[in-house]
């Protein structure tokens, strides 16, 4: 049962959590810049291979 208190708290934390939510990805926005420079490309790379061994093992 859902009471008038428990929505009241369930309103309050997901609003409480959405904000330190935003406020963490915005703090760690700066130092993923710094950090995780061409990450992309290994990720692509990644992908590659991923598609080319798939493809191997489909035509085989």
């Amino acid at each position: 049962m859902f009471t008038t208190g428990r929505i009241i708290f369930t309103i309050c934390f997901l609003i409480a959590f959405a904000i330190y939510l935003i406020w963490a990805y915005v703090k760690d926005a700066r130092l993923q810049k710094k950090y995780y420079k061409g990450t992309g490309y290994i990720l692509l790379i990644l992908l590659g291979i991923w598609i080319a061994f798939y493809t191997f093992v489909r035509l085989s």
